[in-house]
């Protein structure tokens, strides 16, 4: 037996259906709101991922001032979240007419984090050689062979994309965003978006 609704429920009833109407009608330019959770207002990047961005930039090989053959492979990402850089830890093989056989070692390297609006990626900047770890005849030439590591390193990483946006994560409803403040974190990078 079915029941006829009273007037009071027929009232909320009325009431429900005119506010999910109206609420359909608002612009769609609202939903870019900080209100609405499927609007980010930051990306989070993993230690995995800039990993794996850096690394399609391996191996790497040049020389350097016609004095110094420099071979670089096996990037390891770290984050030194006091210093605001991002460090890249590689294994080096240098050989020059200065060394009687090859030598190998590893750089490590830092870089600052930057937006490119051109690119619309984020990218290394002024990247520079932390420390060098070289042993038997190179010690003697720690500081050329530096000095090879920071030319090739300046040459090769600055500017260099480790993430490039899509249009689509940059704009919403007609709302245009764009990166903000990119903070290193100690096991990633984050990434805050603002509205234009």
């Amino acid at each position: 037996m079915m029941h006829a609704a009273t007037p009071n429920r027929r009232r909320f009833l009325q009431t429900m259906a005119l506010a999910v109407a109206t609420s359909l009608t608002v612009p769609l330019a609202a939903c870019a709101s900080r209100t609405f959770p499927f609007v980010p207002d930051h990306y989070t990047f993993s230690q995995r991922q800039v990993q794996d961005a850096v690394a399609r930039k391996f191996p790497y090989r040049r020389t350097v001032s016609q004095l110094f053959e420099v071979a670089l492979a096996n990037p390891v990402v770290g984050f030194k979240p006091e210093a605001d850089r991002l460090t890249v830890r590689v294994d080096a093989h240098v050989a020059s007419p200065f060394l009687r056989h090859p030598v190998d070692g590893a750089f490590t390297l830092s870089s600052r984090l930057e937006y490119d609006n051109t690119a619309q990626a984020v990218v290394l900047r002024s990247p520079k050689v932390e420390t060098v770890d070289v042993a038997g005849e190179a010690a003697a030439y720690r500081q050329q062979i530096e000095a090879a590591g920071a030319l090739a390193a300046a040459q090769w990483l600055d500017g260099y994309p480790i993430y490039t946006f899509k249009p689509e994560e940059l704009q919403f409803a007609g709302v245009h965003y764009e990166p903000g403040t990119i903070t290193i974190l100690s096991n990633g990078i984050r990434v805050q978006i603002v509205e234009k």
